[in-house]
């Protein structure tokens, strides 16, 4: 049927049929709000790249887990800010059951049981060089002996009681070794989130100051392990080595600049799907938003709609707490 017979418009001319034609909803259920946490008590520190997020201890952070719970936001993500003394060579203090993540999991589910909580298993914020893994004399992150330690930093977060542990480091096999180890010690309940297609962008500079990597890193980069931005195919050799070495979820990263690559893995393996909307991505809305060019509720959730309609089944997103809001009024 053709004009003037078919008129699209008739659909779009009213509140009520655009409600019911509308082919995909933006709800708290969608949300995982990121956090970064320290050590101390009584602590707010402002991350100047990031306007409106804050580094919290665990004492500020309980109270913002309580308002994520009223919200209806069904997880967090946590993120350590790691003093500068437990950094090292070996990042033995990924894997310390007293660290900063097991004790703040242990709180966290001890006063939260029915929030979800989702810990980074990497190792850039123990390293004093701010890359992911362990290094070689040459600085090359080496794979295998890296991998030994995610294993013991994951087991470390399941006993303390996470529900996910997500592996972003981007080590090849990794996520088969944390799953065995987690069967073996019958962590048998703990889901893995990978970071399965993780790429080497230019959008994580707010996140690495927040988490005080940044200056370790210094001119260095994380091209040999994380993700070139070009490619697309190779992303879902990634996702499907993850997948069959265990995977509960997988994770694209960044968000808005790899909706494509969203698509194609929801499309090619039908997985949950996870997205994070980045630093770099909140950075510029914000920032957009305080300069009056564009309006902040708007857009925040276009944006989030968006990876709704490529395929993400959740979003990691630090407009989370905003947007349960928006969506309650």
């Amino acid at each position: 049927m053709s004009y003037p017979y078919s008129r699209p418009r008739r659909m779009r001319k009213d509140t009520f049929s655009r409600r019911l034609m509308r082919e995909n909803v933006l709800t708290s259920n969608d949300l995982i709000y990121p956090v970064f946490v320290l050590d101390g008590e009584n602590r707010i520190e402002e991350v100047a790249s990031m306007p409106g997020v804050k580094r919290q201890s665990l004492d500020i952070l309980l109270k913002t887990a309580g308002e994520c719970v009223a919200l209806g936001i069904p997880a967090i993500a946590l993120f350590p800010v790691v003093d500068t003394q437990f950094k090292s060579l070996d990042a033995a203090e990924a894997y310390n059951p007293e660290g900063l993540v097991q004790r703040t999991v242990s709180a966290l589910k001890a006063t939260y049981a029915e929030l979800g909580v989702i810990t980074d298993v990497a190792l850039d914020p123990y390293t004093t060089h701010g890359q992911d893994g362990l290094i070689d004399d040459t600085g090359y992150v080496i794979n295998d002996e890296t991998i030994e330690v995610l294993v013991k930093q994951a087991i470390s977060h399941a006993n303390a009681g996470a529900d996910i542990v997500a592996p972003s480091d981007m080590m090849d096999g990794r996520v088969g070794q944390i799953r065995e180890a987690l069967e073996s010690t019958r962590n048998i309940h703990t889901k893995i989130l990978a970071y399965s297609a993780k790429y080497a962008s230019a959008f994580y500079g707010p996140f690495r100051d927040a988490v005080g990597s940044a200056a370790n890193l210094g001119k260095g980069n994380k091209y040999t392990y994380q993700m070139d931005p070009a490619n697309s195919d190779e992303a879902m050799q990634e996702v499907a080595l993850d997948i069959s070495e265990g995977a509960d979820m997988v994770m694209v990263k960044p968000g808005m600049p790899y909706l494509d690559i969203v698509r194609r893995v929801k499309d090619e393996f039908g997985v949950p799907t996870f997205a994070y909307q980045v630093s770099g991505e909140y950075a510029m809305l914000k920032a957009a938003a305080q300069n009056g060019w564009l309006d902040e509720k708007s857009c925040v959730l276009e944006s989030l709609l968006a990876f709704k309609r490529a395929g993400a089944d959740g979003i990691l997103t630090y407009f989370a707490m905003d947007v349960a809001r928006w969506l309650q009024e």
